[in-house]
């Protein structure tokens, strides 16, 4: 007997059949022959090996550089999901400040369930990359924040921990997804908090709870570590009381390329946000979007077309603008954000494919098993994603997805135009002020219009990825009005300075 013998091994994946190979040629309709069938026998003995190889290398594991224990379950806050307490650097830009993050992003060691009982119990192994940065500028995270079932609902009554109340009035939506950011922040329990955005998300709840949101240009910040919907449409960002704040967590979070995960977004070249966020806006030109304020609430819109009007005392000059296409935003976005989470977030349990980024393997595994388990439990807003997009997958493929798609590169050709000759464009951020949450008398009809019911102007942008951001512009009945200032594409200083202009209209102190 001569060589070594190779021993027995736990196979990574059951070896296909024949009869595999014939039932998936019947149901894909390839009409394989009994030859061909038999060559693709052969030949996948190879496929497996090699499948064997890939599951038996270790792939690499990102470095907790900051100790912590798991924390504790808050459950006499509505907007914490799970409190701890990680202390960074000694010194950095945040320095002295403290973090609220979404718990749709990863802090190794601290529970994460996205808001959803599918994930109840999964805990991440890893910080993600805006993690790492906060804790490496001297951020203090003080804990996890509710979001919205699995993210998808603008309204913030969906969260498996239950609804997350306004701090301005306790019968009102706080807005979502970010919905714990945006109270956590309000109420002074934490100065800045991460959010994410694929409809509105940071935006909504920054609008209805009267702080500063920003969804960054696309791109801009990386989403490594972070739950996505839909890649094209995935954004993180700040979520703070005041526009400084707001600058100096973002030029954190856009950090810079550290070598320790090549495959992340490339750090965009940007200037030193919080440096320069006080400069003034003087001959700044903005641009008051005519489309923005159509079906608007009549007191929220005189509101924040006052607010844009005062910047003209800042030196800024001021003139309505039109583009009609901008009617359009939301319909473009629909098939993208339908059918594209679809696929990506249920079919590819969270991640997908085509991609060049990190893969998140533990959280992809919980929330395959969970799928597979208990998929009654998915939140009615993303039920209804599933039945329609399944049905528009079997009758028309990917035709409109492809198309609105394509439509995203008009819209955002459109845009730029106008933002040619403005350097920002204004208008409300929501439609109306913080909606009144379900309660038991509502039917399902009427709570599933709450969700999504007050992104017409919020989604364009993240179809398109440009910078846009919602900041306080006064009070109706009592209740925040957001003003959303979009900008040029990686154009987030001037937003933030338009913001900070609007900022002193009111003093020093932000409404």
């Amino acid at each position: 007997m001569s060589g070594k013998q190779e021993l027995q091994k736990s196979a990574a994946i059951v070896r296909i059949s024949e009869e595999d190979i014939k039932s998936i040629s019947e149901d894909l309709r390839l009409k394989l022959t009994p030859e061909e069938t038999s060559a693709i026998y052969e030949f996948c003995d190879g496929t497996c090996k090699d499948y064997q190889r890939v599951y038996e290398l270790t792939a690499p594991t990102p470095t907790v550089k900051y100790p912590r224990t798991p924390g504790y379950r808050d459950t006499q806050d509505d907007s914490w999901y799970y409190r701890c307490d990680i202390k960074g650097a000694e010194k950095g830009l945040l320095a002295g400040k403290t973090v609220a993050i979404k718990d749709n992003v990863t802090v190794a060691g601290v529970p994460m369930m996205n808001g959803s009982k599918l994930l109840e119990g999964f805990v991440p192994d890893r910080d993600a990359t805006v993690v790492t940065r906060i804790l490496d500028a001297g951020g203090r995270i003080l804990g996890k924040s509710v979001c919205e079932d699995l993210c998808f609902s603008g309204n913030s009554c969906t969260s498996s921990t239950g609804p997350v109340k306004n701090p301005h009035d306790p019968t009102r939506s706080a807005g979502g997804s970010s919905s714990g950011s945006g109270s956590l922040v309000a109420r002074k329990v934490v100065d800045v908090a991460i959010g994410g955005d694929q409809g509105g998300s940071i935006r909504i709840p920054a609008s209805w709870c009267g702080i500063v949101g920003l969804k960054p240009t696309y791109g801009l910040v990386p989403y490594t570590g972070i739950m996505p919907i839909e890649k094209t449409i995935d954004h993180a960002g700040p979520m703070a009381r005041t526009v400084e704040d707001c600058a100096a967590l973002l030029e954190v979070i856009a950090g810079y390329d550290d070598g320790n995960d090549p495959r992340q977004f490339p750090a965009v070249p940007h200037p030193p946000y919080s440096k320069l966020v006080n400069d003034g806006i003087k001959g700044k030109k903005i641009g008051i979007l005519t489309e923005g304020f159509v079906d608007v609430e009549e007191d929220l819109a005189r509101v924040v077309r006052q607010r844009a009007l005062t910047l003209k005392e800042a030196g800024a000059e001021v003139s309505d603008v039109s583009l009609p296409i901008h009617n359009d935003g939301l319909a473009i976005w629909t098939p993208v954000a339908l059918e594209g989470t679809y696929q990506m977030m249920i079919k590819g349990n969270g991640h997908g494919y085509n991609w060049k980024g990190t893969y998140d393997l533990p959280l992809q595994e919980a929330l395959a098993g969970a799928y597979n388990l208990r998929p009654f439990d998915c939140p009615l807003p993303v039920k209804n994603v599933m039945i329609f997009s399944e049905y528009m997958q079997r009758n028309y493929q990917n035709k409109f997805y492809g198309k609105a798609q394509n439509l995203v590169q008009h819209l955002t050709i459109e845009y730029n135009r106008i933002l040619k000759d403005y350097d920002v464009i204004v208008m409300p951020t929501l439609p109306a002020t913080a909606f009144k949450l379900p309660s038991k008398g509502h039917s399902v009809y009427e709570t599933l219009k709450l969700e999504l019911g007050m992104i017409r102007n919020t989604a364009p942008f993240n179809a398109t990825g440009h910078p846009a951001l919602s900041v306080n512009a006064g009070l109706s009945e009592g209740l925040p009005c957001g003003m959303m200032i979009v900008g040029r594409m990686l154009d987030d200083l001037t937003v933030l300075q338009v913001a900070r202009a609007v900022e002193k209209t009111f003093g020093e102190k932000p409404q």
